[in-house]
């Protein structure tokens, strides 16, 4: 249910064990998606065209098969509360590809989770022990899906498993090493609330046992009743080790590099070996991402920061240099308070604004400021214009850059908010970032 990356591999696992005969009495495959095959991308449209014996639902009432099935494997970002979706849940007809990885791996799992970081950590886990020399995967959301590894997967491996609360909704097993780094607000037109994000969050330990480990920021309120409650080994991490890191790498934040060395810990990897594999880390895309210098002035791009805390840190690493901010996107319920304190005690001088959230920080400003602040710019998405840039209007954003920021300052989009509506996702949004960017160096005249 559902065919994006994770959908499509999930089909082509199960297709596998078919042709090979493990399905015995022979059962029913079907796959399906609110879009309508006409609309599915070429690859996927020739890949569900060649498959023979299956049954396909497609369309805006594609959900209404689901009473059909015995077993239903949806993908993460199909919403948790449609009402086809609750009645197949609550007789346990759901399922995710990361439930049938963890209940059929025979290898090590470590699953790392947080509301930020959880990315460039799994990235930074996977190096040092690549660097070791163990034989070791990065899946989910960094790396391949899971289930591509599956059919292969032996007891030597060990699988870096990067885990979303989409991915950890209604699991019921946990990994052999857990990492949890923080915890905010986020994905709460998702959830009903705060509260169940926090409660998916716990899954990826709630079901350790005693040979387990639990890696985990003891500095966070909400983590730390997590780890209160695991019956794990506990190694927790705090500002004292991180700031024994702080030198380390101005790539990389020191949260995210105390859990990887707690966890390279558990493999015999030396402190050394740890600074080695952090000095050779390269910057995740869209992630503090240098674009350049142009014209004299810097552009980064942070696209993959869609909640509040994540453009705070930004602010916090770049500091005073940065003039130019470019916020807003789509609507995940989050609160803006503690960004507009931040923005209003910076030194941005330029706000560019992306709808829905762009109005909603610069009301929170508003709110909160007595300051004369100068007013935002507010760019509009550029609506039924479609082209290979996708519909977006990142193009006047960037003109607007170019010439508000001054010589020597720092243009940063750090948006605070995801990214749909206006653009595909957030790679999407971060490369047309950098495509402008790179166009207007030529174009604007000094």
């Amino acid at each position: 249910m559902g065919l994006g990356k994770e959908g499509i591999d999930s089909f082509l696992f199960l297709r596998k064990i078919r042709a090979a005969g493990g399905w015995r009495p022979k059962k029913v495959l079907g796959v399906g998606d609110k879009l309508e095959i006409k609309n599915l991308k070429s690859k996927v449209k020739n890949l569900i065209k060649k498959s023979k014996n299956i049954k396909l639902h497609f369309g805006k009432n594609y959900l209404k098969a689901l009473k059909d099935y015995d077993l239903i494997i949806k993908s993460p970002g199909i919403p948790i509360h449609l009402p086809e979706i609750e009645r197949a849940q609550k007789k346990g007809k759901i399922t995710s590809q990361t439930e049938i990885f963890f209940e059929n791996c025979p290898a090590k799992i470590i699953g790392i989770t947080g509301t930020k970081g959880k990315g460039t950590t799994a990235q930074l886990i996977y190096e040092i022990l690549k660097q070791k020399g163990l034989k070791v995967h990065l899946i989910g959301n960094m790396g391949k899906p899971a289930l591509s590894y599956l059919l292969q997967a032996r007891a030597n491996d060990i699988f870096v498993y990067e885990l979303s609360s989409h991915q950890l909704c209604n699991l019921k097993k946990s990994p052999h090493i857990a990492v949890i780094l923080n915890i905010f607000p986020d994905h709460l037109d998702y959830f009903q609330n705060f509260k169940e994000y926090v409660k998916t969050k716990e899954n990826i330990a709630k079901y350790q046992g005693k040979e387990d480990y639990l890696i985990f920021n003891s500095e966070d309120k909400i983590v730390r009743k997590i780890a209160k409650k695991s019956k794990a080994k506990k190694n927790p991490f705090n500002r004292k080790l991180e700031n024994s890191f702080k030198n380390l790498s101005s790539k990389i934040n020191t949260q995210n590099i105390a859990a990887a060395f707690l966890v390279g810990k558990l493999f015999r990897v030396s402190k050394a070996e740890l600074k080695k594999a952090v000095k050779k880390f390269k910057s995740m895309p869209h992630r503090l991402e240098l674009v350049g210098n142009y014209q004299s002035r810097e552009f980064y791009n942070d696209s993959a920061s869609t909640i509040p805390e994540s453009t705070i840190f930004a602010l916090d690493i770049l500091g005073n240099k940065v003039q130019t901010l470019i916020l807003g996107g789509s609507d995940k319920k989050l609160d803006f308070k503690n960004l507009a304190q931040k923005i209003i005690k910076s030194k941005v001088k330029t706000l560019i604004l992306f709808p829905p959230t762009g109005k909603k920080i610069w009301q929170e400003i508003e709110k909160i400021s007595r300051l004369n602040l100068p007013k935002p710019f507010f760019v509009n998405p550029v609506r039924n214009q479609k082209s290979s840039n996708g519909v977006n209007n990142m193009k006047e954003v960037v003109r607007l850059a170019y010439q508000y920021t001054q010589k020597r300052k720092i243009c940063l989009l750090s948006p605070a908010s995801a990214s749909f509506g206006i653009f595909k996702d957030y790679k999407e949004r971060g490369n047309l970032f950098k495509k402008f960017v790179k166009l207007y160096a030529k174009k604007f005249s000094v």
